[in-house]
């Protein structure tokens, strides 16, 4: 969600608006700096939306006043950089501690952190009018030097000068802070910053730091490429763009990869106002391989590993196809709205606090080997044009998504932007406007920018739509799920769901609102007349189930069964149940004081929903990630065919 408009008129008032929006969002105070192995979840509630981090390369950059001599910012473990770990950064030399200092991970390290020498009108779409940006290159995180609990107080002190009798003639102090690091392929350096956020300037940097192994292939994640379940798609990041493999079934098969990559051309943006993908936000993807492991049989586990002996190899994983088309279950997880959170104290320009939380319970979920698949439908890192922040989302859903089939949805910050021909015209992809989703995340869609696709698994016909897209009668997604909906074998696939992005219910009363009647109008007649069982869309941040309604009425509410448990007899189909399952990271939404009639559940936690079917039963329940307790369930029954 976090869409700000849906007019053209309130697009022009969202680019002078987007970045105002940091002044809701306190920045202080952090929280100390985490020890060494990694920390525990962390929900950073002040920084849900974007925060005051976000505008500090809209700012004019001051000259330091008098810096001490003996400034140095250290970082350990010396040597290359690590993969996946944490890096201590160390300050020292400084003479009178304050509240104002920061430090910086900034990539490139030849990013520039002198005044940009573009006009500053260039940047009038972040709502900041100051004559000049801090950096021509935004940074990828950030922490106030006195996260460390012993800076302000000088508890860390150094003597730098002594005279005769040895007595301190100087002394300076220092603090050491922690940063979570992944390999994001481009060198890194660490600045020292005075004056805060919003009056910088620079104190000290650190020498470039590099990864060890640029192009190690990383991030791997699986999809489905059909039906059938015999083959599945392996996609990972890699610097090095020359064909990689990938080895399964014990190494005894392999497929070689096919890479594909996106530069700043292929970003969007308007005249005079450059989007952050543009511009600031860039971050070169390096490249995306993607390969088909084939000739694999359903519902079985294998092994992979992908890479190339001269790049590397990945660690070997253990996966698990779905089940087939017409088998007799299947099971999986379904949420939206997720992006990722650091793994340090940072700051960065866009965090979702319960993301953490959310990966961390999927995982435990799935080692019950109960989730066959994965669906996330839309919102998927919220990047929105700070394009490393992918590889931190990447990073964050490998546990997850390397074991089982990882299915996507496009959501408004992955495609809206002004001039991408989408339905809503507002920045929230930051100039993405799909590419690097589409990049990532390679669906069995209808074609390229067609992000649309239907897939069975067990007995379960899912169609997967782009809100984003045209979804009116004469557009060629309507005629596509039209064709769609209507070929489905029921005694296949007994059970339709249909998944999307922005919802067509929701309680909550968000500005723009988050149902967009003409999406209603133009695509609820056609799950009526196909008789979709159950909807599931995201955007709106909360869970919340309806009756089975159709045009705001309440056609069938479900009653009890012997468990207590609410269930919806579809052998007398009415209209589908939607449930919206969009808490799978981003600040929570809160409902509408005045309760529709349609309306049957609403939580504001942080979850997810699993979901179990067969022939006859399908069991849909809202987890809480915090607790891993059922938060709501429900089921909807029909006699076999």
């Amino acid at each position: 969600m976090g869409s700000l408009s849906s007019s053209p008129r309130g697009f022009l008032l969202a680019l002078l608006g987007l970045y105002a929006m940091a002044g809701s969002c306190s920045a202080f105070p952090l929280p100390p700096p985490l020890p060494l192995p990694p920390p525990p979840v962390m929900l950073h509630d002040s920084f849900a939306g974007k925060s005051e981090f976000r505008t500090i390369n809209r700012r004019p950059l001051e000259s330091c006043f008098n810096p001490s001599p003996y400034l140095s910012i250290d970082v350990s473990p010396g040597g290359p950089l690590p993969d996946d770990g944490f890096v201590n950064v160390t300050v020292g030399g400084v003479y009178r501690p304050d509240g104002s200092h920061w430090v910086a991970m900034i990539t490139p390290s030849n990013s520039s952190v002198a005044g940009c020498p573009l006009s500053g009108v260039n940047y009038v779409e972040t709502g900041d009018l100051a004559k000049l940006p801090l950096l021509c290159h935004n940074p990828v995180k950030a922490q106030l030097v006195k996260s460390d609990p012993d800076y302000l107080g000088c508890r860390k002190a150094a003597c730098q000068k002594r005279d005769g009798s040895g007595a301190c003639k100087v002394r300076t102090c220092g603090a050491t802070l922690t940063f979570h690091v992944v390999n994001f392929r481009t060198d890194v350096e660490f600045v020292f910053f005075s004056g805060g956020f919003r009056t910088p300037c620079v104190l000290k940097r650190s020498g470039v730091l590099r990864f060890a192994n640029p192009a190690k292939p990383l991030h791997g994640h699986l999809s489905s490429t059909d039906s059938t379940a015999t083959s599945m798609k392996l996609t990972w990041v890699s610097g090095d763009g020359r064909p990689q493999q990938v080895q399964y079934a014990g190494g005894s098969r392999s497929a070689a990869s096919e890479a594909t990559t996106f530069t700043q051309k292929d970003m969007c943006s308007v005249p005079v106002l450059p989007s952050p993908a543009k511009d600031f936000g860039w971050h070169d993807p390096g490249y995306i391989h993607s390969a088909v492991m084939t000739g694999l049989q359903p519902s079985q586990s294998y092994d992979y590993r992908y890479g190339s002996d001269s790049v590397g190899w990945s660690d070997t994983v253990k996966f698990r196809t779905p089940p087939a088309a017409g088998s007799d279950e299947v099971s999986f997880v379904i949420y939206g709205d997720m992006g990722k959170a650091p793994l340090d104290p940072s700051v960065e320009h866009y965090i979702q606090p319960g993301s953490i939380s959310v990966t961390r319970a999927v995982a435990k979920e799935m080692q019950t080997g109960k989730v066959d698949s994965i669906f996330h439908i839309g919102d998927i890192s919220y990047a929105t044009g700070f394009l490393v922040e992918w590889d931190f989302f990447l990073h964050l859903i490998r546990p997850i998504a390397s074991q089982v089939a990882y299915m996507t949805a496009i959501g408004n910050h992955e495609r809206d932007y002004a001039g991408s021909h989408s339905v809503y015209v507002t920045p929230d992809s930051g100039g993405e406007c799909g590419v690097a989703y589409e990049s990532y995340f390679p669906m069995p869609a209808a074609g390229k920018d067609k992000p649309w696709y239907s897939i069975e698994q067990g007995s379960v016909h899912f169609l997967v739509m782009s809100t984003e897209h045209s979804w009116s009668e004469k557009s060629e997604q309507y005629k596509w799920m039209e064709k769609d909906l209507s070929s489905v074998d029921r005694t296949r696939t007994p059970w339709v769901f249909f998944l999307g992005h922005r919802p067509m219910y929701s309680s909550n009363l968000g500005i723009p609102t988050s149902v967009d009647p003409n999406f209603v109008d133009s695509v609820e007649p056609l799950l009526l007349k196909n008789k979709v069982d159950l909807v599931f869309f995201g955007h709106v941040h909360n869970y919340e189930r309806t009756c089975a309604v159709y045009q705001g009425d309440c056609r069938g509410k479900p009653r009890k069964d012997a468990n207590g448990i609410d269930t919806y007899d579809n052998n007398n189909y009415t209209a589908p149940v939607h449930a919206v399952v969009g808490a799978a990271g981003f600040k929570l939404d809160g409902f509408s004081i005045i309760r529709q009639s349609w309306s049957i559940s609403r939580i504001s936690e942080f979850g997810y929903a699993r979901v179990h079917a067969t022939k006859t039963d399908v069991l849909v329940q809202f987890v809480s990630s915090s607790t891993m307790e059922i938060r709501d369930q429900f089921r909807i029954v029909k006699e076999g065919r």
